[in-house]
């Protein structure tokens, strides 16, 4: 079986596959424990100053409430931000669960969290301002970059596009599919080398069919941006991206186990059926495909950035846009992915683009950009175990993009965030 794959190994090969595209971990159902009820909350707001409180929006309320309490996932919460409008409550958040067992503290638009493979789209990012640089070629070989990296068991770096390495077209395998990866929890607190990580998939088979997702990829354009910059692609991806827009939520954690600074938990099924806490692990493993911590009001205010042309060129905006069909039992049907992006339908007509992250300790985020520049950042603290819950996730992010913003209540007055 492989892990991180991601695929439910509740579904079967057909219908909604697991989310995301990511480092994603199937797990089993987790232990019937207690969810908290979810609470609505405003958006967040800056410190003293006065703001709308916002009435609850019953149908998200509803989607969330849905998703942790029938499918016991212990939090969630959605930041939402409508553009282009002057209504008080253009920007809101719904939260359910909690972030804590421990605590009850509820979930937060500005705890920070493992971002998992919304890494991608941030490494994508700064291959393609290296591209609008003249720097790096979209469309040379991958060999031009790293001579002779890709050059074994049948793989060859000379027949293999940069493109196609953010596309996940380039028919490499996925170092997370090895079998040791079985049992990711067992290598918990393990450094890995990009290059190590890289080398090790091509000992594996070739996969199947003219898309799959594959960690592996980034890891290589990370090792193009060290070559062709002369700096560590993290280094690279905070100057050029994360400082410019004023991420301060987001950092690479590197050896750490911890996350800093304010944070939900996160859970997950360890091999004895037990609901174990997972926010301490090393995410070398995920490195500049899926490594970053971040929170989803900063992974909000980054897609708003790409989209707007804070960070990239026109030009280099639109090659990221233009996708291939991703393979559904991977995905989900209607799914298509660029350089660095995800494209899934909506109900409500047009479509999402963003991408979506899972780590193996429970965590995942997702970001998004949909019609009108309305943007969606949800967070979980749990990891969907079954095929339901999956579908109750994309039916959360489907209503965030699809339903009106709430009423204005009353006014508050929040204090200092601490």
């Amino acid at each position: 079986m492989a892990l991180f794959p991601i695929i439910s190994t509740t579904r079967g090969r057909a219908g909604v596959a697991a989310l995301l595209a990511a480092l994603v971990l199937p797990v089993a159902p987790a232990a019937a424990l207690p969810a908290a009820a979810p609470q609505p909350s405003a958006a967040p707001q800056p410190a003293d100053r006065p703001h709308p409180v916002c009435e609850p929006h019953a149908e998200l309320r509803q989607a969330l409430r849905t998703f942790t309490v029938r499918d016991r996932i212990t939090g969630a919460v959605v930041l939402v931000n409508h553009a282009n409008t002057t209504a008080p409550c253009g920007s809101w958040t719904e939260h359910a669960g909690t972030a804590d067992r421990s605590s009850g503290r509820p979930m937060t638009a500005t705890d920070r969290l493992r971002a998992g493979s919304v890494t991608k789209t941030f490494t994508a990012t700064v291959v393609l301002q290296l591209a609008a640089e003249h720097r790096l070629a979209l469309d040379a070989p991958v060999d031009r970059y790293l001579p002779g990296v890709i050059r074994r068991n049948g793989y060859d770096g000379r027949h293999i596009t940069v493109r196609q390495l953010l596309r996940h077209t380039s028919g490499l395998p996925d170092y997370l599919d090895a079998p040791e990866w079985e049992h990711p929890e067992r290598l918990r607190y393990r450094h890995f080398e990009p290059r190590e990580l890289a080398a090790r998939a091509l000992d594996l088979p070739r996969p199947s069919g003219a898309w799959h997702y594959a960690t592996t990829n980034y890891l290589l354009a990370g090792m193009i941006i060290r070559e062709v910059t002369g700096h560590a692609p993290e280094a690279e991806i905070t100057r050029r991206v994360i400082r410019p827009i004023g991420l301060r939520d987001t950092y690479w954690p590197g050896d750490d186990t911890r996350i800093r600074g304010p944070h939900s938990r996160s859970y997950f099924t360890a091999e004895d059926g037990r609901l174990t806490d997972g926010t301490a692990w090393n995410t070398t493993f995920g490195g500049v495909g899926g490594a970053l911590v971040s929170s989803p009001a900063d992974l909000s205010r980054f897609i708003s950035a790409l989209f707007d042309g804070r960070l990239l060129p026109a030009a280099q905006l639109a090659e990221m846009r233009r996708t291939v069909a991703a393979d559904p039992d991977r995905l989900w049907p209607g799914a298509r992915y660029g350089l660095g992006l995800i494209s899934s339908p909506l109900r409500c007509g047009g479509r999402w683009w963003g991408h979506a992250g899972t780590v193996p300790g429970g965590h995942r985020a997702l970001t998004a950009v949909g019609p009108g520049g309305r943007t969606v950042a949800v967070a979980l603290n749990e990891v969907p175990a079954t095929l339901q819950a999956e579908e109750d996730f994309l039916d959360v992010v489907q209503t965030a993009f699809c339903t009106d913003p709430p009423s204005r209540a009353t006014p508050s007055i929040e204090g200092k965030r601490q």
